[in-house]
């Protein structure tokens, strides 16, 4: 028992329950718990009760459970922003306000006293309020990376305190500083000019013509970083640039793995100024895809994902998108409302620049998706930014490749063989510029995958021959043995 009403003994649970749910008192008429019952039966108030139960918040004037100091949680939340974020005046900065505003009129405001308390992103916060300096990207970049960091930047952009920016190209300097720090200054001459302008300027320059580029982040460190082994393993043996042969670079290839192939685009660079000569980093042939769902599994799963009501809407709807058109993990997360859309009783949802029809009970669960209430934290639920499909746990920002593949796949979809799968079955029925232009496939990429699925199919048949032979009384079409045809996976989307 937690305590004893008018009513009777209570429960901590039934406790909250009441001083959560205030409603209007018979006997005064108040907005109130209702903890005791008039002589008609009806609730009414501890005052009305005779008792000296008082609910009331001393500051507002509501009815309801308090948090501290005879105050409900909202009005302890209001002091307590203040408190958190003012700046050495006393008063919280302008670029803060949207902060404070946000989290102020949040649904559950207990949540938010609990995050002001113990989380380290509103120690930082408070910690950037009580400098009393501008809040600037530059200033950010001079702080400790961290996942904190991160979050901090993402909810300043998110509220319009901050500008945006490609985050994955303008964080690149200040990491190079760190990276070149305790380098040879011979080694800072090359990698300095080769980062910012050749690396940089390229990766802006692509970025700026396309929608919403991949993320160059890891692309641009790892050829950096190789580059800087490579100089490395130079000095130890002696050799310069300018007196580099063929057989040089062959010895650190021979000892190296795939990844230090990445040295292509630096000898480039620098044989494009005379500092090299001319020397050769062969390719790396392309293989065949070596992970495939086979088709029997890609149809059970994707029936699973568009039928199991026990799994969770974003899990379903990401899994069906993989399974049926073999979107990458990367294209399904940056799904946003506007690329879906309804016309003359079907749904369509634009992956590049053709919208692509979708199957009725797909079209269903990416609507439900999209009118979804979110249910994520309070900085999340603004109606700034993307209206994103997956939205993630950092302000403005979608959900994060990684952990949209580890929800798929604890539900037994492992998402490259089944996009593997999809695009297999898809190129043996479309031809490659048409898959091509609805998925936002390179044409080079959708002729290969064009030239696989006819492996794919001759394989098939040859199967198929040997397993008629065996049975002959076998049913085409009893699921084992089925084709790899999207359109079969089209109908029976309905």
């Amino acid at each position: 028992m937690h305590t004893r009403w008018p009513i009777g003994p209570v429960c901590s649970p039934c406790y909250i329950v009441v001083l959560d749910a205030p409603a209007a008192c018979t006997g005064c008429g108040r907005h109130q718990p209702l903890i005791g019952t008039a002589e008609d039966g009806t609730g009414i108030c501890g005052a009305c009760s005779g008792t000296a139960f008082d609910y009331t918040c001393r500051t507002c004037g509501l009815g309801g459970r308090t948090y501290a100091d005879a105050q409900c949680a909202r009005c302890v939340l209001t002091v307590r922003l203040q408190q958190l974020l003012a700046g050495p005046a006393g008063h919280i900065p302008e670029q803060l306000q949207p902060l404070r505003d946000t989290l102020a009129l949040a649904e559950r405001p207990r949540g938010i006293l609990h995050w002001l308390k113990h989380s380290p992103n509103a120690a930082l916060f408070a910690s950037l309020a009580a400098s009393g300096e501008p809040i600037t990207h530059q200033r950010l970049d001079q702080l400790p990376p961290s996942r904190h960091l991160h979050y901090v930047r993402h909810t300043l952009v998110h509220l319009g305190a901050l500008p945006a920016r490609d985050e994955e190209l303008d964080r690149i300097p200040a990491w190079l500083d760190t990276v070149l720090a305790d380098r040879p200054a011979g080694h800072i001459r090359l990698v300095r000019p080769y980062a910012h302008w050749h690396l940089l300027r390229r990766a802006r320059r692509r970025a700026a013509q396309r929608r919403r580029p991949a993320e160059p982040g890891s692309f641009l460190r790892t050829r950096v970083l190789v580059t800087l082994e490579f100089l490395t393993w130079l000095d130890e043996h002696g050799l310069d640039l300018g007196g580099l042969l063929q057989d040089h670079l062959d010895r650190w290839l021979d000892a190296g793995n795939t990844r230090i192939y990445a040295i292509r685009d630096f000898l480039s660079w620098t044989t494009g100024r005379g500092l090299t000569a001319n020397l050769t980093v062969p390719s790396i042939p392309r293989q065949q895809p070596s992970r495939l769902m086979s088709e029997d599994s890609r149809w059970q799963l994707l029936k699973r994902c568009l039928t199991d009501s026990t799994m969770a809407l974003d899990t379903r709807a990401a899994g069906a998108l993989i399974l049926l058109f073999g979107l990458h993990a990367s294209q399904v997360r940056h799904l946003t409302a506007t690329q879906l859309t309804h016309r003359d009783g079907n749904s369509y949802l634009t992956v590049d620049r053709h919208p692509i029809l979708l199957p009725p009970r797909l079209a269903g669960l990416l609507h439900q998706l999209a009118e979804a209430p979110h249910t994520r934290a309070a900085l999340t639920r603004t109606n700034r930014g993307e209206p994103w499909l997956f939205p993630g746990l950092v302000p403005g920002r979608p959900t994060s490749q990684s952990g949209l593949s580890s929800k798929l796949l604890a539900r037994g979809i492992d998402t490259r063989p089944a996009r593997n799968a999809a695009l297999v079955a898809l190129s043996g029925d479309l031809p490659a510029p048409v898959l091509a232009s609805i998925l936002g496939l390179h044409l080079n990429t959708a002729v290969r995958w064009a030239g696989f699925a006819k492996t794919s199919w001759a394989d098939y048949l040859a199967a198929r021959a040997h397993d008629m032979q065996r049975h002959p009384g076998k049913d085409v079409q009893d699921g084992v043995a089925r084709p790899p045809s999207s359109r079969n996976t089209q109908d029976n989307c309905h």
